[in-house]
């Protein structure tokens, strides 16, 4: 009785859990739309130390499960353009590219996966580089992304950024 039971309940809550997956990946990447700004450092290697301010727009594509941040970030009167895209890939991973991808100069985003509407995990390669890209919403108007690369077994933290949303999609509390 119980294995029919199962049985016939296995299909719902199959959908039910897809259903949920997709709700916390739309919700995470409506979040993140937008206009952010914020300094960011380089906190490991050979540049270790350095500050920098990135500017970015928040897109989602059209019909399709993913982000592009797009902008620069400025060191004194220097600016790098900075752009990176992911889309869903199959049911449950993420693929895209930081820059122009792992073949020109900059990395490929191999995997990912949305953990709660407030955080995404990507797996970032380049040749021999491995490492992850961290991107957290810890309120609608802050952002941070934290990118770290494999050393031996560990994840080592090398760039961070604090993003503030600077747009009329910003929630912060403003007196009406």
């Amino acid at each position: 009785m119980k294995s029919a039971l199962i049985l016939a309940l296995a299909p719902s809550l199959l959908f039910a859990s897809a259903s949920y997956a997709a709700d916390k990946e739309k919700e995470f990447f409506s979040n993140a739309r937008g206009n952010w700004v914020g300094p960011g450092e380089i906190v490991a290697g050979k540049f270790k130390g350095t500050k920098f301010v990135c500017t970015f727009v928040g897109t989602t594509p059209d019909k399709k499960m993913g982000l592009t941040l797009d902008g620069g970030c400025r060191v004194g009167v220097f600016t790098q353009k900075m752009t990176a895209t992911v889309e869903k890939d199959g049911k449950a991973s993420y693929k895209g590219k930081f820059q122009d991808g792992a073949k020109g100069e900059g990395l490929d985003i191999v995997s990912g996966s949305v953990v709660d509407k407030t955080k995404m995990v990507l797996g970032i390669n380049r040749n021999q580089l491995k490492g992850a890209m961290l991107a957290k919403i810890s309120d609608p108007d802050s952002m941070t992304v934290t990118v770290s690369v494999r050393v031996e077994k560990e994840l080592v933290p090398v760039i961070g950024m604090s993003l503030k949303r600077v747009d009329e999609v910003a929630t912060s509390s403003v007196p009406e």
